[in-house]
Parts: structure tokens; sequence; C-alpha cells
């Protein structure tokens, strides 16, 4: 990945950054121009809460070049409480298994690190069991 994509994909690695359409209030992740539920322009900037619950998820085993190191992980498809799916890895489940509709909540982890020459390290979101918080 050259560098200047890198800071381009910031606000959605690190804070979940979609967009929401004025016409019908729908929320988009990964962020698109034109929204898929109406086919109107959506441009306004949306930040998801990072809260969401397993949808399904699967173990990898045989990871794909430049995560190989990281096997075996789960990866799962996240649905968020705004409502878009999200596919990202599970991690700090500890001795814990994924279930489905297991509440999670992102959190910035290390995803991979560039083969390159210049070695860049590459962060980005994850899910992980979320933490009750009792009011």
């Amino acid at each position: 990945m050259d560098i200047p994509r890198h800071w381009r994909l910031n606000k959605q690695r690190y804070a979940l950054i979609g967009e929401v359409c004025e016409h019908c209030d729908a929320k988009l992740f990964p962020p698109r121009d034109i929204c898929p539920e109406c086919g109107e322009e959506a441009k306004t900037l949306f930040q998801f809460s990072g809260k969401g619950q397993v949808y399904s998820y699967t173990n990898v085993y045989e990871a794909p070049e430049g995560y190989a190191e990281q096997a075996p992980y789960t990866l799962a498809m996240v649905r968020l409480a705004e409502g878009p799916l999200v596919t990202a890895q599970l991690t700090d489940f500890g001795g814990q298994k994924p279930a489905i509709g297991m509440p999670v909540e992102m959190v910035t982890r290390l995803l991979r690190s560039a083969t390159d020459e210049r070695g860049m390290l590459i962060y980005g979101y994850k899910f992980r069991p979320a933490v009750r918080q009792d009011a």
C-alpha cells in the first residue's frame, strides 16, 4: 500500500467514519458517494459508534499474504448498531469463543506489516467482546 492511500483511509480505519444519506437516512460503510438504498447522493460524514453484534464468523487457518503471522485468526461479519455489516478480525477473546449475536465493540489494532522495504505498520479496526458498562 502506498503512503498517500494509507493516510486517505485513516478515518475509515481508526474511527469507523462512513456516510449518511440525507435523503433516506441510510448509514453507509464504507463511504460511497451514491446511496445504494435510494440512489441519491450521500456525502455527509457519519461516525459509527463501533458497537455491534457478531452476524457470522469463520476461522482462517491459511491466511493471505501479509496476514500469515496472525493465523489462525477469526474473521467475522459484524452488524453495527447503526445497521451496516462490516467484515473484520475478532480479537481479545482469550479462551472465550465467539458466538452469533455476541455483542462486540471496535478497537484499533495492528492489521499487518508491509512486506516492502518501507516495512510500514498498518493499523485498523478489529472487534473484541463488548466491555460491559453498568450504569
